[in-house]
């Protein structure tokens, strides 16, 4: 059983990887090296300084030739430093294109199964049967409801709506006074026919309020 647990896991680490740290390694080296020489340059100007003081005009020129020459190597390795970030950088991308192009591989398997799993005859069956049981729940719930209302019930609806409506008209219309509320008003007499222009007028008064009460 000791021999599952000393069981070594596959290294992620790529050969990209390895180029990267490599070169970020040297990329390091060289800025240590630049820096290492700048501080010799300014202690060999100093130097120099002192030496021309001193009047060693030979051992001062030795020194500003080697400054010199550390100067110049300086100036190779900028250009070396670009040239490596440079490459860093064009690597990092590529790794990243890469996992790009994996998972766009990974999406385009997936979507396969998932259309073979689901063909367009899949579909259109799951559509139907959906389709047939909303309208068997409709039945149901038809059924269930009592259905439709019938003519009997559509003209009893129909009757209490009229009732309705003419309650609300003889509301509206003013109650006559009588002799006793007000005794000083002569009632003319009743004419056996009443006019036909008041006729229209309450006819009109009771459209009015019919159509208030819809």
């Amino acid at each position: 059983m000791g021999h599952l647990f000393s069981k070594k896991t596959p290294s992620k680490v790529t050969e990209q990887d390895k180029a990267v740290l490599q070169l970020k390694t040297t990329r390091d080296k060289i800025r240590q090296y630049q820096k290492r020489s700048e501080s010799t340059l300014e202690k060999d100007r100093q130097l120099a300084k002192q030496l021309l003081h001193n009047g060693r005009k030979e051992r001062a020129l030795l020194l500003l030739r080697k400054k010199r020459f550390i100067e110049e190597q300086l100036k190779k390795t900028d250009g070396t430093l670009e040239n490596i970030e440079k490459m860093i950088q064009d690597i990092e991308f590529a790794q990243i294109e890469m996992k790009v192009v994996d998972s766009l591989k990974v999406g385009n398997e997936a979507l396969k199964q998932v259309n073979q799993m689901l063909n367009i005859e899949d579909v259109e069956r799951i559509l139907d049967e959906t389709q047939e049981a909303a309208e068997k729940q409709q039945e149901i719930s038809d059924l269930l409801s009592g259905g439709t209302l019938t003519e009997d019930d559509e003209s009893a609806v129909e009757e209490e709506l009229d009732a309705l409506i003419a309650a609300a008209v003889e509301k509206q219309l003013p109650e006559a006074p009588t002799p006793a509320q007000n005794p000083e008003v002569v009632l003319p007499d009743v004419p056996e026919e009443m006019p036909r222009e008041p006729e229209k007028a309450q006819e009109k008064q009771r459209e009015k309020i019919a159509l208030a009460a819809s």
